[in-house]
């Protein structure tokens, strides 16, 4: 679990919800079912209607990326790779089948699998960094849904807010119900900027900058395939899986 995420919205949801006590509100105040219904249901149906199916189930996937929280280093995939290309080099390529059992990472398994099956060296690189290239897209797309909906969300606030308002107008005549219809009004711009700026919008930067992350290890991985089907000296492919790290933080 990625606490620093949560931590964030917490912090963001916490501050409006704390300025609005300062302000003299309550939480009683932004709690309005028929705002919510307004604005998230609405939001839920242009997204539907954007995007098929499958973008919204790999949207939901990429959401636990978001929150998760996969920590496995990259120097330590380095080390793994290396140790599987010191084996190769003095036991063979075969003797990494013996190998596979004890790798975890389900990339590095696959690709390693092909060069124990002995696969040509071209349909290996082809086919590791296609394998990359479906998956960069995939959570593109992922982050789209995400992305769109923070879009969507202001825009179904105010026609909450409008509704809200129709409804004013339609009951002026009874006091009682011109506050409700006010409050809903506003509620629902708040859900629909709200939700768009501290939920959707930065759930969508999240999910791209965690898959960075991801296919950065992918192609450490790719490239110590490759390194391991040629054999070539650990240290030259040390120097080039090191070369793909993370900068150097500021």
């Amino acid at each position: 679990m990625d606490f620093f995420l949560i931590f964030g919205l917490l912090v963001g949801l916490s501050s409006i919800i704390v300025g609005n006590f300062i302000e003299g509100g309550t939480t009683a105040h932004l709690i309005q079912l028929a705002a919510f219904v307004i604005v998230f249901g609405g939001t839920f149906g242009a997204v539907m209607v954007s995007f098929p199916f499958s973008d919204i189930i790999n949207a939901i996937k990429g959401a636990k990326i978001a929150f998760g929280n996969k920590n496995h280093p990259e120097r330590l995939m380095i080390e793994e790779i290396l140790n599987l290309l010191i084996v190769a080099r003095k036991r063979g390529i075969m003797a990494l089948e013996a190998e596979l059992s004890q790798v975890s990472n389900p990339f590095l398994k696959k690709a390693l699998q092909m060069v124990v099956d002995g696969y040509e060296p071209s349909i290996i690189k082809y086919s590791i960094y296609q394998e990359i290239q479906n998956y960069e897209e995939t959570i593109k797309r992922a982050a789209k849904v995400f992305d769109s909906a923070g879009g969507y969300a202001p825009t179904i606030g105010i026609i909450g807010a409008v509704l809200g308002l129709i409804h004013v107008l339609q009951n002026i005549a009874d006091p009682s119900k011109i506050g409700t219809g006010i409050a809903t009004a506003f509620v629902a711009t708040i859900y629909g900027v709200g939700s768009a700026n501290l939920i959707f919008i930065p759930l969508s930067k999240r999910i791209i900058n965690k898959a960075t992350n991801e296919i950065r290890m992918m192609r450490i991985i790719a490239e110590g395939i490759l390194g391991i089907e040629k054999g070539i000296n650990p240290h030259y492919l040390r120097a080039l899986l090191e070369s793909f790290r993370e900068g150097r933080k500021l």
